[in-house]
């Protein structure tokens, strides 16, 4: 049955909220003053509605631009003006370090979507009546869109749609759900399949033409090789990396670069720095053109891809990588005596541990990276309560059109 609704605001997720007696009920693609008539969603999901039109629309409702929006869940926020969309997009920031009473300054959003996403994941699925499917995750569900455009993408990444599909017809046979990663480098795309298991020869065979035919960098199956047709290269600064099958990478190359020019700038004249949660290491070779840098990571492969790049990189100060768990084996404060600068960029779930050890440290500046304000927050209380002072709050939003906001802090003691 259908119901009217009018909207309060917009949640940290995306979604419009409105305010039923004590309840909060969700309806995405809605804005702040709207009045919306909407339904229920199938399934218990009691705090939830699904549009069915706006029956009066708010004055900063604009376009989607693109035509999967509202049904493809990659992006949650095509509907909104861009000054309200920037402003509570901070605010998610804001509002999240007071309720975690972190008080700190936090400066205007900086736009990093640049030329648009290098990498993403895209999902094949056999659907109903064995119609094969490869798209991104619908909203709200596991089902799948599929997709033969996407209009946030970077121009390095034309052809990557094609060339998934190409990849999922001959493994969907398997019957098993596959992820497909497809990264653009210097040398064309990259692309690592996860989920088809072993292969038999055939398979292996067919998926080495379906490289060449859409003249792949390469071609990986759960990080090993299937084939190589030239180097998967990064430009990091100054250096090209080789980037192992499958690995993490900012979504945007502009993504990176505000990153990174936010943590030199916060580093300032420090000599030896530690670069902690390093990955191929966008900061750590940035760094090493002016100071000496230690660089840790769990991932071996990113690791021995940031090392090989160093080396054969001349003009760089000293830099040393080290594979190392850092949630296991988190750097101890007698460990982290001789630096001037700890970096640390950790994944959604913060760094809780190596956080506490970070705080009874006596190094003099701390500069954090993150992708999550929630567990930033807790981390940030944590070197507070130990003595730091948190300075610089910058977000970052290299994930347009959806609630993911990165932001880089400065701490100091």
């Amino acid at each position: 049955m259908a119901e009217l609704l009018t909207i309060d605001h917009v949640g940290h997720r995306g979604d419009g909220v409105a305010i039923d007696g004590a309840q909060s009920i969700f309806v995405p693609t809605t804005l702040a003053g709207e009045t919306v008539e909407v339904e229920e969603v199938p399934g218990n999901h009691p705090d939830r509605r699904r549009l069915v039109r706006v029956a009066q629309a708010s004055s900063e409702r604009i376009a989607p631009f693109c035509p999967h929006f509202g049904v493809c869940g990659g992006c949650a926020i095509q509907h909104w003006s861009d000054a309200p969309y920037r402003a509570w997009k901070r605010n998610i920031v804001v509002e999240t370090l007071a309720q975690a009473k972190v008080a700190a300054e936090v400066a205007p959003l900086l736009d990093a979507h640049g030329a648009g996403r290098r990498r993403i994941t895209l999902h094949g699925r056999m659907g109903t009546h064995e119609v094969l499917k490869v798209g991104f995750a619908a909203a709200g569900s596991h089902d799948i869109i599929p997709v033969d455009r996407c209009p946030i993408l970077d121009p390095a990444l034309d052809g990557a749609l094609e060339a998934a599909w190409a990849t999922a017809e001959p493994l969907i046979s398997i019957g098993k759900p596959l992820d497909i990663q497809v990264t653009a480098t210097l040398n064309g795309l990259d692309i690592d399949v996860r989920g088809s298991g072993a292969l038999p020869t055939s398979l292996i065979t067919t998926l080495s033409r379906v490289a060449e035919k859409h003249r792949l960098a390469r071609l990986s199956r759960h990080g090993e090789l299937v084939l190589q047709r030239g180097s998967p290269e990064v430009a990091i600064g100054k250096v090209k990396v080789v980037l192992p099958p499958g690995s993490f990478l900012q979504a945007t190359a502009k993504g990176e670069e505000t990153l990174a020019a936010l943590v030199r700038e916060h580093c300032g004249r420090a000599k030896h720095i530690a670069d902690l949660f390093c990955g191929v290491g966008p900061f750590a070779l940035r760094l090493a053109e002016k100071a000496r840098v230690t660089a840790f990571d769990s991932d071996a492969g990113a690791i021995t891809a940031l090392q090989k790049a160093a080396q054969s990189t001349p003009g760089l100060k000293p830099l040393r990588a080290e594979a190392r768990d850092l949630f296991r084996r988190p750097l101890m404060p007698q460990e982290l005596r001789d630096y001037d600068a700890v970096v640390f960029d950790p994944p959604r779930q913060g760094a809780q541990a190596l956080v506490t050890q970070l705080a009874a440290s006596k190094v003099p500046v701390i500069v954090a990276v993150s992708c999550n304000a929630a567990t930033f927050a807790r981390d940030a209380k944590i070197l507070i309560d130990g003595g730091y002072k948190i300075s610089a709050v910058t977000p970052v939003d290299q994930f347009r059109h959806t609630p993911h906001v990165e932001l880089v802090a400065r701490f100091t003691r």
